[in-house]
This record gives C-alpha cells, sequence and structure tokens, in this order.
C-alpha cells in the first residue's frame, strides 16, 4: 500500500502537487495558507533561475508541508520553537523519509542541529524572507531591499548558510523584472 509520502513525492506537476497539500489540509486541518503558498512559489522559482542543484521535487514538498504543524499565535514563543519538530514528527507518520523531516525541522534553527542539510539552508531563507515581505497582524510586509538587509545582517548574522550569496543575487534579478498593472 502506498503512504502519503509516496504520493505526494511520486506527484511531480506543481498544481497538482498543491492541490494535494490542499486536500490534506481539508481532511487533516494542517497549516496551509497563502503564505506557504507564496513562499513555495519563491522556492521554486530560486531553484530555477539560480540552477540550484538540488531535489526540486522534493523541496518542493518539503516547502508546501515543513510548517504543517504550525499555530496562527505568533505570541506564543513555545509553539513558535517547537512546530517545525512537531511538523517533521508528523510527516515521518506520513510516511517521509528521516532525511526528509530533518530538512522540514531545520527551516529554523531551533533544532540547534548543526550539521545541516543543503535544502534546509534553501527553506530558511524562503521562510525568513518572504515572512518579512508579507503583512501580519503586527506590522506591515517589509520593502524588497529592506527585507534582505535584515534576513543577512540580522536574522543570519553570525550564522552560515551556504546559499545567502546566491539568494540575494536572485532577489536582485527578480526585483528588476516589471510586474504588469
Amino acid at each position: 500500500m502506498e503512504t502519503f509520502a509516496e504520493y505526494m513525492l511520486a506527484e511531480k506537476d506543481f498544481n497538482n502537487k498543491i492541490e494535494i497539500a490542499y486536500y490534506l489540509q481539508r481532511k487533516t486541518g494542517i497549516f496551509l495558507d497563502n503564505t506557504v503558498l507564496f513562499k513555495t512559489a519563491i522556492t521554486k522559482l530560486f531553484i530555477e533561475t539560480m540552477n540550484i542543484d538540488v531535489d526540486e521535487n522534493l523541496l518542493i514538498t518539503a516547502s508546501l508541508l515543513y510548517s504543517c504543524k504550525k499555530v496562527n499565535d505568533f505570541q506564543d514563543i513555545q509553539s513558535i520553537k517547537t512546530y517545525a519538530r512537531e511538523s517533521a514528527e508528523y510527516l515521518r507518520k506520513l510516511g517521509f523519509s528521516d532525511r526528509f523531516c530533518k530538512i522540514c525541522m531545520q527551516h529554523n534553527r531551533y533544532s540547534n542541529d548543526l550539521k545541516r542539510e543543503k535544502e534546509a539552508d534553501i527553506l530558511e531563507l524562503v521562510d525568513q524572507f518572504g515572512g518579512m515581505m508579507l503583512d501580519r497582524p503586527e506590522r506591515r510586509g517589509f520593502p524588497i531591499d529592506e527585507a534582505l538587509v535584515l534576513l543577512e545582517h540580522r536574522n543570519l548574522k553570525g550564522l552560515t548558510n551556504r546559499y545567502l550569496p546566491e539568494f540575494k543575487n536572485f532577489i536582485n534579478i527578480i526585483k528588476e523584472i516589471p510586474v504588469p498593472c
């Protein structure tokens, strides 16, 4: 019998993959909203634009699911610190590999795992940058340039993220693309 993980990873079409995640959300109540879709789109664009050598299908799947146990209460710091681990445990029950779950858990630094997966570095960049771009109940979203500066000099200050230089180049490329009115 096929596991949910096998089913989800077997789907290669981006839109179909989103639809599967949506139905999982409807059935189980996992966290899946427009912020997840926005960050997943950034992830896909980053990988493709910069020709990053990772398994795109695996990373897109992780981008859709890494925050599946996230809560909307941004004031509850304990939930913020534990949802990545809870998400990884949930995904393991759905049949995802230990490595996949590790990638999902490492999207933030609360796991304190120093041997980071390269895909986790991408999720970290996109999660933080995308989160700064979006409006929150307590603040407006940051402009692109300000979000990039905060990402590098505040959020990742003193930390190593192997894709930060490529991500900065990527953001500079896409911000020059004209947006149709």
